[in-house]
């Protein structure tokens, strides 16, 4: 039997120690995606990074992205050939780079947001009081990924200061994709 591996992409300036995808590499033992430059990050090189992390496993894949993680994955997935392993994606708190005067200053090479139908299957999960994003935004990304929308509530960026702890809901979430398959052998083609 084969069970996904969780590969987990921060966002802009990773994830810190009491973040909820911190928890879980802690927990589950979850792959986390190592970027070069987490303070001035460059498009092409995350997703560069992304393609190889995902090519490099022997399992399926399951991708848990925060915040700039989240349009990562979209801009990843509109051009990689090597998106077959992704059984699904949860995308939480995606960070809007295309307003100005946010809490994110501008990253050059991040706009536009990609809004391309995710190849995979999606959840997407935001909160009424995401100051990195508005709630109509979100919904408009969930809406154009092709992603399930979920709303937290007002739970801020989803992150650290949430009090979401180990964040068990989130966990939920991606349990069906978790689920082991079959181990694929060449004695099964014979």
């Amino acid at each position: 039997m084969t069970t996904p591996v969780v590969v987990l992409l921060p966002g802009w300036r990773n994830s810190g120690p009491a973040h909820w995808q911190s928890r879980w590499e802690a927990l589950h033992g979850d792959v986390r995606v190592q970027q070069h430059d987490w303070e001035w990050p460059r498009r092409g090189d995350w997703m560069a990074r992304l393609d190889e992390v995902v090519q490099a496993q022997t399992r399926p894949v399951v991708l848990v992205a925060h915040s700039l993680g989240c349009l990562l994955v979209a801009a990843w997935a509109s051009v990689s050939r090597h998106t077959a392993p992704v059984r699904g994606a949860l995308l939480v708190a995606p960070g809007d780079i295309e307003v100005d005067g946010g809490p994110v200053p501008p990253l050059p090479g991040w706009r536009p947001i990609v809004r391309q139908r995710l190849p995979f299957p999606s959840v997407l999960v935001g909160s009424r009081n995401d100051p990195c994003c508005t709630l109509a935004r979100a919904q408009g990304m969930a809406r154009d990924w092709g992603s399930v929308w979920v709303d937290l509530g007002p739970r801020g960026h989803i992150n650290a200061d949430s009090g979401l702890g180990d964040w068990p809901e989130g966990r939920e979430r991606i349990a069906p994709w978790l689920q082991a398959t079959p181990a694929h052998t060449n004695a099964e083609e014979e």
